[in-house]
């Protein structure tokens, strides 16, 4: 493969005192850092190096924390079909999240995000295409629009609605999402729905659910001001950079401690380990027992938080109250009624934990692969009352890493392991998730779960699979919005053979450039088994779009309409439209309305992307980031919602919104917050308790359960243990698991592919091996090697579970539901201790090698979701890359650098 190179810019205009200035924030992690966009037609004059020459009223070269320019935040882009240029800067006015203007380098660049035809964005979607004669060709919108309707009017009403499958994005803006789930759980009323990282429409945090906490309840002041911060399964400032730099990197200056749970140690796990915090190296999926251990000594010496558990957990009544009774399909009774998780309190929960032999601290630390000495630290560091009796403050932040691999039993020992130590929505003593995705999502309806065919024992339903349903011949009609699909689930090189079988080798090809005869080829495709692809997207990926769409949607993207969106703290901006959609590129709210009339459905007459978002703001009422109120706050101030939301600017407001008695527009600072005063409550919505149309559920003081209080949870290791004990490295196998590092976001579909630096210092998927493991296959940093496996576990079939054990990986295996299959990926080695012993690690979504091929695509028994950081490979030696010689590329220097 040739080696990329990267010529970079040496200069950049600055924008002139007439530069048009926007508000927006960064379209890719879940910080959501504040950005101003400068816009000024070329050709009117730039700015100068004196203040009084250009719109940041600086001198240049400016100082230090002064704003300034890199060649990197500039682009050239068309405004109201007129050449502009556009510089995009961290907004220095922001008073919240990255306050001082800092950035990550995801962001810092994101102006090289728009579209220009002279830079690698010249490969965006610019026109609908239907794939004919094997070839993608343009066609008007009206063409490919009616094509879509008609194909999916024939197999809704001939195969039934759950043969139309959704798989969508979950996070990229309001106004999308509620089109989108308004079109296809409301109208088209399928259960094969679900988002782009989950092959069930489910929560992600099974046991944050159960226990009543909201997965955004903190805001970011609170994850630097704890007395320790444990943080699983994730690096903050690799993956959310402006978080740790601004907000947990200041509370660690303060003297708050770290404890870091991860396989690999990273540049932020190195700073944490420089100030005094700790590494806890788990081999992946064990994390369950890791906490269970730590748990068993918090209880064994007493540390609990006894009055903060005799007020706010629990007892066997309360939490029968509204926990696990009944057959109510609903997504979280069931898992209660086996008795499996239940507990009737603290006691009962302890005389439990004391009878499970796995949370033993000699044998956790051997399942684990954690030193005892490091576990019995991190639970005196959580939990150890301080010598003058007082309790330590500890807060507990989750991500991918973690509730990716065991997902029910993790985030059901860290909801009780945070519980017992007395952490829940107080300041200093908070529990949730750091974030991947910004919070775009709002849903338009409820999944119909009452259609899914699978049940799960005591006969109630389950979110249908939406992988295992189109791997079982069900789907006739795919519509992909946003994602990869294939790609980013388990077992990815499986789900693509099952693609390519429905897809392309079905008999039934286009052949005809007559619209009505390409409309019957693809409903006899359908009606043959197979099934149509429908792929909407900003960049034609592959295989999805490539390979198998039929027919091809351009979508606009950020900058290029006005959207709305919240980030982890659950603060809402409006991301301001500054450039013109390429092409005939559309929103996708856009684009679902106009299938959506033409299939017969009512209520898709949107004008504008802020009608979405008014009609929208209703169904956000009792949501964390519930924005109702803001549109009738615009509203009694003769505004629009964007319009409002535009005057509120880089710091926008935080979610639930209220209007108190004073007529001020108010936002929430955290949810379960047990510490909020009367004069706080009556400052957010009235002296006199909400009224007009605020609604304030319970999270916003209490836990999001049936009494307002927490349900302390069991976490039996015994219902993951077979798969965990099954998939365990056998003969020369190594744990596989894989996640982001600092420079690529996702899939690389928006950097790595398209951002020469980051194409050279990234240009294939790399895989980190330890050197002891290195040299037993010799295997030297640079050496191309196939990770590969013959037992790749995938589900092969529907299931319907009728007793409790049914959905066990070992009864699973047993009864032949589970089939094992090849798959092998290419990488370029990265020999380094910083990653465990024994543990391979890899770019989790490199779309041209995935580490995903190698993950067991079985859904977690009792939640759905896939455990994807948790896969075993074989490795060896392909020979060697480029780059082992060359050095203008792929760097392979350590990350654990502070």
């Amino acid at each position: 493969m040739a080696t990329n190179y990267y010529l970079p810019e040496d200069k950049v205009p600055l924008p002139p005192k007439h530069a048009d200035v926007l508000t927006t924030c960064c379209d890719y992690c879940i910080v959501a850092c504040a950005y101003k966009v400068y816009r000024w037609p070329i050709g009117s004059g730039d700015g100068g190096v004196k203040a009084s020459e250009n719109a940041f009223g600086i001198d240049f070269p400016s100082s230090p924390l002064q704003d300034w320019v890199a060649p990197a935040q500039h682009n050239v882009v068309m405004h109201k079909d007129i050449p502009h240029n556009v510089i995009i800067t961290p907004n220095k006015d922001a008073t919240t999240v990255n306050t001082n203007g800092d950035s990550s380098i995801r962001g810092g660049i994101i102006a090289q995000k728009c579209y220009n035809p002279k830079t690698p964005t010249r490969d965006r979607l610019t026109s609908p295409m239907m794939r004919i004669y094997g070839t993608l060709q343009p066609v008007p919108w009206d063409f490919a629009l009616d094509v879509a309707a008609e194909v999916a009017k024939h197999v809704i009403a001939k195969h039934g609605a759950n043969a139309y499958s959704v798989k969508t994005y979950s996070y990229q803006y309001i106004e999308n999402t509620y089109a989108i789930s308004k079109f296809a759980l409301r109208h088209v009323n399928t259960a094969s729905f679900t988002f782009h990282d989950t092959p069930s429409d489910v929560t992600s945090t099974p046991g944050f659910r159960d226990a009543g906490f909201d997965n955004f309840g903190p805001s970011y002041d609170d994850w630097g001001s704890a007395d320790v911060l444990m943080c699983l399964g994730t690096d903050p400032y690799e993956t959310k950079t402006i978080l740790f730099t601004q907000h947990i990197m200041k509370g660690v200056q303060k003297g708050m401690k770290l404890i870091m749970v991860n396989p690999r140690e990273t540049a932020g796990i190195t700073y944490a380990k420089k100030m005094g915090g700790l590494h806890l190296d788990v081999y992946p999926g064990s994390d369950t027992v890791l906490l269970g251990a730590i748990a068993r000594i918090v209880v064994e010496n007493g540390w609990e938080d006894k009055e903060w558990i005799e007020k706010w957990v629990n007892n066997k009544w309360e939490s029968d109250s509204g926990f696990g009774q009944g057959t109510r399909n609903t997504p979280w009774q069931w898992r209660t009624t086996w008795g499996k998780f239940q507990t009737k309190g603290f006691k009962d929960y302890k005389k439990w934990l004391l009878s499970q032999p796995e949370y033993e601290l000699a044998q956790a630390s051997e399942i684990t692969g954690v030193d005892a000495e490091k576990i019995q630290k991190a639970a005196e560091w959580i939990a150890k009352p301080k010598a003058d009796g007082s309790r330590v403050n500890t807060s507990f932040g989750i991500e991918k890493g973690f509730y990716w691999s065991n997902n029910t039993g993790n985030t059901n020992a860290i909801s009780s392991l945070a519980t017992i130590c007395g952490a829940g929505g107080r300041p200093g003593r908070v529990v949730g998730r750091f974030g991947g995705h910004q919070r775009g999502g709002q849903r338009g309806g409820k999944l119909p779960r009452n259609k899914s065919p699978e049940k799960v024992p005591g006969r109630r339903r389950r979110a249908l699979d939406t992988d295992r349903w189109l791997v079982s011949g069900h789907t006739r009609m795919a519509h992909v919005i946003g994602t990869t699909w294939i790609q980013a689930m388990s077992g990815s090189q499986g789900l693509q053979k099952r693609f390519q079988e429905l897809v392309v080798t079905n008999p039934h090809q286009v052949r005809s450039h007559d619209k009505q005869e390409i409309i019957e080829t693809l409903k006899r495709r359908a009606d043959s088994g197979g099934m149509v692809v429908i792929d909407q997207d900003i960049y034609l990926r592959n295989p999805i779009g490539a390979q198998f769409a039929d027919i091809v949607f351009p979508a606009a993207t950020w900058g290029e309409e006005d959207f709305m969106r919240a980030n982890g703290e659950r603060r809402l901006r409006l991301y301001q439209k500054f450039y013109d959609a390429p092409g005939d590129a559309k929103p996708d709210w856009w684009i679902i309305a106009q299938l959506a009339q033409r299939m017969g459905f009512d209520g898709f007459d949107w004008k504008n992307s802020n009608d979405v978002a008014e009609e929208s703001s209703r169904f956000s009422r009792k949501g964390r980031k519930a924005f109702h109120m803001v549109k009738v706050y615009a509203h009694q101030n003769g505004r629009t919602l964007h319009e409002q939301m535009r005057l509120l600017g880089a710091d926008g407001i935080q979610g639930p919104t209220f209007i108190n008695d004073k007529g001020e527009l108010k936002g929430a600072k955290r949810l379960h917050d047990t510490t909020m005063t009367a004069e706080q409550a009556a400052d957010l919505y009235g002296e006199n308790g909400p009224g007009e149309a605020n609604i304030v559920t319970k999270k916003l003081t209490h836990f999001n359960t049936q009494t307002g209080q927490i349900n302390l949870q069991k976490h039996p290791w015994s219902l993951f243990s077979d798969f965990w004990t099954w998939l365990k490295p056998k003969e020369d196998e190594l744990w596989l698991s894989n996640g982001r590092i600092n420079e690529i976001w996702q899939s690389g579909f928006d950097d790595v592919e398209r951002r020469p630096y980051i194409t050279q210092r990234w240009p294939e998927n790399f895989v980190e091996i330890h050197p002891e493991d290195a040299k037993a296959r010799g295997i030297e940093s640079g050496d191309y090697v196939m990770m590969y496996s013959e037992r790749v576990a995938a589900h092969k079939d529907t299931l319907l579970g009728v007793q409790n054990d049914h959905f066990q990986f070992d009864e699973l295996m047993k009864r032949g539901h589970i089939e094992l299959s090849k798959a092998a990926v290419t990488a370029v080695a990265i020999v380094t201790p910083h990653v465990k012993k024994g543990v391979l690690y890899s770019n989790m979504l490199d779309t041209r090698q995935p580490s995903n091929a190698l993950t067991a695509r079985v859904v977690d028994h009792i939640s759905g979701n896939y455990n994807y950081k948790m896969g075993v490979a074989k490795i060896a030696k392909l020979g060697a890359s480029k780059y082992k010689e060359e050095f203008r590329s792929m760097s392979f220097a350590p990350r654990n650098i502070a």
